[in-house]
Order: C-alpha cells, then structure tokens, then sequence
C-alpha cells in the first residue's frame, strides 16, 4: 500500500500543477484592470477586439491563436503586432505584467 500510494501521490501532485490556470504571483490584478481600463479598453472593452473581432481576449480565441499564455501576452502588450501598438515606450515590464494577468485572469472568468 506505501508503495502504491509513493508511486500515485507524486502523479496526482503533477497533474495539479499542471492543471492549474496561469499563476499570477507577482501580479497586481487590480492595477492591471487600471492600465486596462486606460490603455486597453478602445480596442478591447470587455475583451473584444474592435479591430479584428475574430481575434477577442476571450480564454477560447487566447488558446486558438496560441496567446493563453503570461509570456505571450506580455510580449504582444511589449512589442504590438499588426493594429495594436507597442507599450514598452509607455509601461514598466511590472506594469505589462500586471496588465497581461488580468487579460488572463478575465479570460478565465469570461471577461464577467
């Protein structure tokens, strides 16, 4: 039974962490949603995007474009792509982390 239990404790733990939602501990959430509010929400209130609405911030576009991720985020919010403006001039590398894990975090939550 010891060994049973030594051999799935581990598998159960990586499969945890593993699952989890992108982790956010270094973020400020709420100072995010500021920067977003005021950087962001032109293009992208509520998580949609005026510019090309079949590219939204909804957790269902972020994963088929393959940008559900912190470090995809913070490099498009760093250096822009097509229509969107580069912010690296405007916010601190902590400012676009923040702001990239309320994107993920409201993506997660359905921009509710």
């Amino acid at each position: 039974m010891k060994r049973l239990l030594s051999l799935i404790l581990p598998l159960i733990a990586f499969l945890w962490v593993s699952l989890m939602p992108p982790a956010f501990a270094d973020a400020d959430l709420a100072a995010g949603g500021k920067i977003f509010s005021a950087k962001c929400a032109s293009c992208h209130a509520g998580g949609k995007n005026l510019v090309n609405g079949a590219k939204t911030l909804s957790k269902a576009d972020l994963e088929k474009y393959d940008m559900y991720s912190l470090e995809k985020v913070v490099a498009q919010v760093t250096n822009g792509k097509m229509a969107m403006p580069s912010f690296k001039s405007l916010l601190s590398a902590q400012e676009i982390e923040n702001v990239a894990s309320y994107v993920l975090a409201q993506a997660d939550k359905g921009w509710k």
